[in-house]
Parts: C-alpha cells; sequence; structure tokens
C-alpha cells in the first residue's frame, strides 16, 4: 500500500474507531463524552446517532470493495464485521445504546447519513445482516417518516431515506418524497454549480455537507424507477462537477482553506464533494486524479496536524484547527462532528486507480501561487 493511502487510511481509522468499537461492544453512550453549545440542553437525545450514522457516511465506500492489498483486505473485512455489529446494537430494543430515531427533529438528519452509508456498500451494510437486524433497521428508519423535514436540504434527508428503503425490498417506500426532494433543489439551482439551501443562497460548505452527496446517491439508488429522475442525473452530475473543481480551487498551498458559514467544526468533511467526484469518476477533465489526491492530502494533513483535535481518548473535539468550542453552534455536539469522514471517500477507490497510482503533481493554489502557468477558470453554464 502507499505511503499516503496508508496516511488516509490510518486518518480515517483514528477517527472512526472509538465510535464503532464502543458501538459494537454496547457501550457508546456510556464511553462517548458528549461537549456542545452551553446553551443547548437536550443534544444527549441524538448525538449517539449523529455520531454513527456520520461516521459510517465517510467509511462505506471502503467498506464496499475488496482491497488489493493482502493487510489491507484482511482490515477491510474485520472492520465491515465490527460495522455490522455496530449496526445491530443502534437498533436491537436489547442494546443499551438503542438508539433515538423517533423522539425530536434531528434523528431524522443522522437515520439519513446511515442510510446513505448502507447505499453506499449495500452488499457489506445490507445484504449480509442477519434478517432480525434488517427488520429493526426498517422500522427504525420508518420511524422518521413522522417528522416533516424543513424546506432546505432537509427534504434530502427523507428522500435517503426512502432510497434505502427502495434498495431495501419495502414495498410502500414512498417515491414521492424522493421527487419532491429532487424537483424541489431543481427550482433551487443557483448557477455554476451550487444549489441555494432553502429559497435563499448561504455562504456555507452545505453543498458538500449534503446538497450535492445526497442528490447523486438518491439518484444512483434510485433514477431508474422514473424517466423524469434519469433525466436530472446528466446535469446534476455536471453540476457536481463544476462545484468539486471549485472546492479543489479553495485548497491552499499549505492546505488550509476558507472556513466560511456554519457546521463549520465538520472541518475536512467541507470537501466530500470533491472526494466524491473522484470516487464516482466525476472529475472535471480539468482536474487530474492525482491533483485532487495531494490537494486533498494536503488538507487532512493540516487539519490532523492540531493535536488537540482529540480528546485524551481519541474523541473528536469541537473546531477546526483543532478545539476550538466557541465556533460550535447550538445543534452541533461531539456525535456531529464525524461528518468530517466524508473527504475520505476516494478509499472505495482501489489502489490501482489513477487516483491513487498516478504521481504526485501540485494542486490549482500551490501551482499557481509558485508562478507557474495554468488555465484560466470558467462558470459552468447550464
Amino acid at each position: 500500500m502507499s505511503d499516503t493511502r496508508q496516511f488516509w487510511l490510518d486518518s480515517l481509522t483514528k477517527i472512526v474507531r472509538p465510535v464503532l468499537e464502543n458501538l459494537s461492544e454496547g457501550r457508546l453512550a456510556a464511553a462517548m463524552p458528549v461537549e456542545h453549545h452551553p446553551n443547548s440542553l437536550d443534544r444527549r437525545e441524538y448525538t449517539y446517532l449523529e455520531a454513527f450514522g456520520r461516521a459510517m457516511t465517510g467509511l462505506a465506500p471502503w467498506l464496499a470493495h475488496p482491497a488489493e492489498d493482502a493487510d489491507e483486505e484482511k482490515a477491510r473485512l474485520a472492520w465491515c464485521s465490527l460495522a455490522r455489529k455496530a449496526l445491530r446494537m443502534a437498533v436491537d430494543p436489547a442494546s443499551s445504546d438503542c438508539m433515538n430515531f423517533e423522539r425530536g427533529q434531528q434523528p431524522i438528519v443522522d437515520a439519513a447519513f446511515l442510510a446513505q452509508a448502507i447505499l453506499r456498500a449495500p452488499e457489506e451494510l445490507w445484504d449480509k445482516l442477519d434478517g432480525e437486524t434488517q427488520r429493526l433497521l426498517v422500522e427504525k428508519m420508518k420511524r422518521t417518516r413522522t417528522r416533516k423535514p424543513s424546506f432546505n436540504n432537509w427534504l434530502l434527508f427523507s428522500a435517503t431515506i426512502e432510497a434505502f428503503l427502495r434498495r431495501a425490498g419495502e414495498p410502500d417506500w414512498d417515491p414521492m418524497r424522493i421527487d419532491y426532494a429532487l424537483r424541489q433543489h431543481e427550482q433551487w439551482y443557483a448557477g455554476d454549480g451550487v444549489y441555494c439551501d432553502g429559497p435563499r443562497f448561504h455562504w456555507d460548505y452545505y453543498n458538500s455537507f449534503v446538497i450535492q452527496p445526497m442528490l447523486l446517491d438518491v439518484l444512483n439508488a434510485a433514477s431508474d424507477f422514473s424517466p423524469d429522475w434519469q433525466t436530472m442525473r446528466a446535469p446534476m452530475m455536471r453540476r457536481a462537477a463544476r462545484y468539486a473543481a471549485v472546492l479543489e480551487q479553495l485548497i491552499n498551498a499549505d492546505g488550509s482553506y476558507p472556513i466560511i458559514g456554519r457546521s463549520s467544526c465538520y472541518r475536512f468533511g467541507a470537501f466530500q464533494s470533491l472526494s466524491q467526484a473522484a470516487l464516482l469518476g466525476n472529475l472535471p477533465e480539468t482536474l487530474a486524479p492525482a491533483q485532487a489526491r495531494c490537494a486533498l492530502t494536503a488538507v487532512i494533513r493540516r487539519v490532523m496536524s492540531y493535536q488537540s483535535m482529540f480528546d485524551e481518548n481519541g474523541w473528536l473535539t469541537l473546531g477546526v484547527c483543532g478545539h476550538q468550542p466557541d465556533m460550535a453552534e447550538f445543534y452541533i455536539s461531539t456525535g456531529s462532528l464525524y461528518l468530517c469522514s466524508a473527504v475520505f471517500l476516494p478509499l472505495g477507490l482501489p489502489e490501482s486507480h489513477p487516483f491513487w497510482a498516478d504521481a504526485d503533481c501540485p494542486w490549482t493554489a500551490k501551482r499557481l501561487w509558485n508562478g507557474e502557468n495554468g488555465l484560466c477558470d470558467h462558470a459552468l453554464y447550464d
């Protein structure tokens, strides 16, 4: 395995290990600290499903495909088994870590991240589950239907859960929840590869945290159901490729990036769309896979260099550049932070793929600010 891929894998497993190991043994709630905004006193109701769903959505692509390296494959199989044990503990009523899918608004969010993870690795995270765990998981997912999602990116949480239910073979999956989310986001498309988050545009990374990745994952899982959905897929892929190019250009020569908007404490999860474009083979022609790898590696190294990113027991702390608790909004707690795992999606590509195998090359900011020649940037007109 290359040193870079090993660094990525070590970083991912360092982040998610406390969540999955403790949950698989039924002691997540007992072991995980719950750091949160001082004015938000209800986060223990939600933080455990947040941690699990978000950790899994970044881990899933690596779990989905056998590795070419024997040692990596051994590790992957062990993590697949751990993930399935954790899934059972999360939904088993007899488990001390049985999670909240039905109380309050927040569970619809993180049930969706868990559903997204399963859509990214269905053979490992659904087909290989025992029948009782499948039944309990479906039952839990359906309990989120009692909540009305907010009129913004939350529509995609309902859509993602329904896409999972379709994959699970549930005859009462609801295509209307998917159709409404897809059509409404078409209305919210702002141009040049970005969507508004609801009726108004927000300067933040929610196009990468939620909007673009869930749009594509829902379409990849369910577009065959409707010709209208199939028609949406090509333009949404083009927009995602353009947005991936923009994200790559936001990565500075030193691996830092603009910290803009809400939920910045999700750290390098802000680059999920760039990582997803690499995973899906949807990078624009102007952005070589190795260039994306080097840019993302620079971000991961920069953020991971702050030792206070983790507490003394290996749990994530609030902040971006280490422990910065004042950066957390009222809805963010320890569990929320595990969406940072989404930067690691390209681990789902084989080591022989150009993303991993091609020689290092400078990313846009590093090349241009070094005075090298480069192509000018252009908007996407669609």
